[in-house]
């Protein structure tokens, strides 16, 4: 195989307002080595596909189909206002893409597009009674009608979303597509179960837009990258169509899934699909790959990669450096096809769905690499590597060349604050006009000088660990922030007019109902100091990378013992000595959250948000409702936040 044909596949479904950079960095790494390399987005060609008139009609044909006992709400609205769906979706699709502006004004008037289960929603962002009026109306204010009808849109398409998962595959998302058969998996069996299913419609259109890929591109090597759970069944199906059409054509597995879940793969069933699997930073495995494939290098000397025939080699070589990764490359991509969704109002939380951003790292790894909850022992983290500001900057001017678009997201585990530093002053001194966000630590280097500075030469947000706003807690799992410090850093940020999101946990090992009502204390705190205007809670998950997951009794808890795993491994149960159960507490959590993003129940007792505002500290009767939970009283002065920031 001397003359290398390669093709990077995306696999349904990642986002749909921009690419996955993965096969972007590969091309642009592959090209920089004088590879002849393409890629396709398999994830938004198929929501076009779906979300097409042809695709609404089959959808039609499936679900008028069903058995009445079967319909949902949402698939009875769909038949219900089948012709309404049928006229609207082409021209929704064209302004969700840019490509109709105007049409914003019959959107947002509420009259063009039918509206289905998904509406209701709408009446959570303002109490419209006391505050009178329409709830969207007052919610957008003076946002303007682009996006007053960029969210209508949206959520219309959430709506058809769950008219293909109630009526025609019930594992579709447009984010997490069948995660559930991949997400710590001990065994292949649900995965090979499924994959060996009939075809569903989501399925057959996936089959033929492979076809049409390979047929474009004629690869004899095809790349497809699994970032998440939600990519691997695309992933399995799209290799499978590849080996049953064109059994000579290489397929290889890579990407995030791989690197955290199948670091103990002993499952041959998988090679029925793929013939190598990849893990950690892909470009030193994929020349190792490439030369072999070249009887260049013998297959004893692949690196970190999976093979049927030898199992697991590792042929200890050096990574390729950062600075000489080459730049990341959208060739070949329907930039145009993108569609930019507005699912939440708050300006923050937006941007992850919102626009079209050329994505960069400014560092390998993560400088910190301490964080008691993370996988500091795995490459993507311990392998620290800061490209120049130089070569940054040279990538960001080639993109912008290349894509038209001055919009970037750098996505680093933690951009460093000196490479910050030095990459906003260049940006300036070489009056490069961008908009630019990232991942940061809340650590006090971030003072109102640098914020300034960074705001002035283009950041618009930040994001950054919280985690769970308890000191105790921030100290166990080596953050090496305080909840005071991560005040004045997101408020300097704020001061700036940069955005701020945290990222937020609850079930830590140790915690207590205590603590979780302190942390929603400070948080609520936060928000009512302009310090943050986004955040998300999500659950403490014990994986096997972490040094929790390592040491244990270090953390106050006991793992479950791990059935065997001959596929995914990520995962692990354990027994908290405390026994709360933080389950009871994750609906009220979230239901603040939502609310304090949107601007309301800053003043409330943040009891009322888990259903006793005057519950007292005790035992909880039997059972799951959260009504039932006692909750105790904040132990955090009202002020403490006021007092911090002065």
């Amino acid at each position: 195989m001397n003359e290398m044909r390669i093709l990077a596949i995306i696999p349904p479904m990642t986002q749909l307002n921009t690419p996955y950079p993965s096969t972007a960095y590969l091309t642009g790494f592959l090209h920089s080595r004088g590879f002849q390399a393409e890629q396709a987005d398999l994830s938004i060609a198929l929501a076009h596909k779906l979300l097409s008139v042809a695709g609404l009609e089959a959808i039609h044909e499936k679900v008028s189909a069903l058995p009445l006992k079967r319909h949902t709400p949402a698939t009875k609205f769909f038949v219900e206002n089948f012709e309404s769906y049928r006229t609207t979706i082409s021209p929704s699709i064209r302004f969700l893409q840019g490509r109709d502006p105007t049409l914003s004004h019959r959107i947002a008037s509420r009259r063009y597009l039918p509206e289905g289960p998904r509406f209701s929603l709408i009446e959570q962002y303002v109490d419209s009674e006391q505050h009178g009026g329409d709830a969207l109306d007052l919610a957008f204010g003076a946002l303007g009608l682009q996006d007053h009808a960029k969210h209508i849109a949206t959520l219309y398409l959430n709506d058809l979303a769950d008219v293909i998962r109630d009526g025609v595959d019930p594992r579709f998302e447009f984010v997490r597509y069948a995660e559930s058969l991949a997400a710590s998996q001990p065994t292949f069996e649900r995965l090979h179960t499924a994959l060996n299913e009939p075809h569903s419609l989501v399925d057959e259109l996936l089959h033929t837009l492979t076809l049409d890929a390979l047929a474009q591109h004629q690869p004899n090597l095809v790349l497809i990258t699994a970032p998440f759970p939600g990519n691997v069944y695309g992933a399995f199906r799209v290799a499978q169509t590849i080996k049953k059409t064109y059994p000579s054509i290489v397929t290889a597995l890579g990407g995030g899934y791989c690197n955290t879940e199948l670091r103990e793969l002993n499952e041959p069933r998988v090679f029925d699909y793929f013939d190598f699997i990849t893990l950690d930073a892909g470009e030193r495995p994929l020349l190792a790959l490439i030369e072999h494939l070249q009887n260049k290098r013998p297959i004893e000397k692949l690196v970190r990669t999976y093979t049927r025939t030898h199992h697991y080699v590792n042929f200890n070589e050096p990574d390729i450096a950062l600075s000489e990764s080459g730049t990341p490359t959208y060739t070949g991509l329907p930039l145009g096809d993108y569609l930019s969704l507005l699912d939440m109002l708050n300006p923050m939380h937006r941007l992850w769905s919102d626009g079209r951003w050329n994505k960069l790292t400014v560092a390998h790894g993560c400088y910190w690499k301490q964080c008691s909850f993370c996988d500091v022992g795995l490459d993507y983290i311990s392998r620290y590597d800061l490209a120049s500001t130089d070569v940054l900057v040279r990538r960001i001017e080639s993109l912008i060349h290349e894509t038209g678009q001055t919009g970037f997201h750098f996505v680093d585990e933690a951009a460093p604050p000196k490479a910050l530093k030095s990459l906003a002053t260049t940006l300036l001194q070489r009056k490069l006009d961008i908009s630019w966000w990232g991942n940061i630590r809340f650590e006090k280097s971030f003072d109102a000088n640098l914020c300034q500075l960074m705001a002035d030469s283009g950041c618009i947000a930040v994001t950054g660990g919280l985690e769970v706003a308890s000191d105790r807690l921030l100290k166990l799992m080596k953050k090496g922030v305080s909840v005071e410090q991560v005040a004045r850093v997101t408020r300097a940020f704020s001061d700036a007019g940069i955005l701020v999101h945290a990222y937020l946990m609850y079930g830590f090992p140790t915690q207590t109902v205590q603590e979780t009502v302190d942390a929603l204390e400070y948080v609520r705190q936060l928000f009512a100091a302009g310090c943050i205007q986004s955040g998300f809670f999500h659950r403490f998950t014990c994986t096997v990378h972490s040094p929790v997951g390592k040491n244990p009794e270090q953390y106050g808890v006991t793992l479950s013992r791990p059935p065997h795993a001959t596929f995914a491994n990520n995962d692990i149960n354990f027994t908290d000595a405390t026994g709360v159960d933080h389950d009871m507490y994750g609906a009220g959590l979230k239901k603040a959250l939502f609310n304090y993003m949107h601007g309301v129940g800053l003043d409330l007792d943040v009891r009322e948000w888990f259903g006793q505002p005057e519950a007292a500290a005790g035992s909880r009767k039997k059972g799951r409702d959260r009504a039932t939970v006692a909750v105790p009283r904040t132990l955090v002065p009202p002020n403490l936040i006021e007092r911090a920031l002065a």
